[in-house]
């Protein structure tokens, strides 16, 4: 749930509540019976590193069809290279 803040308009009396969303703002000050105003502050979440903006991880649409037919070609060059290689005799050297 969160916690909104108030500040009465009349003795400057602040303070926290935890309301639910669907509660209704409080208008009436604890201490003095005045009229109580919501007080809006910054908002603590912060975004960082990447994947944030459309162009973080976005390709350009031409090289996008490229990418997804290429993985294919790429495990079959994985699966070959992790396979022990066939050894082929190797031709002779001439030594003459």
């Amino acid at each position: 749930m969160p916690t909104y803040q108030y500040a009465c308009n009349d003795c400057g009396e602040q303070l926290e509540v935890v309301q639910k969303f669907t509660d209704d703002a409080l208008t009436v000050c604890p201490a003095c019976q005045g009229n109580l105003r919501k007080v809006f502050s910054a908002v603590g979440i912060v975004f960082k590193g990447s994947g944030f903006y459309k162009t973080d991880n976005r390709s350009s649409s031409t090289s996008a069809p490229a990418t997804a037919s290429s993985k294919p070609a790429e495990s079959k060059s994985a699966e070959s290279s992790s396979k022990p290689a066939e050894s082929k005799p190797a031709p002779a050297a001439a030594s003459n």
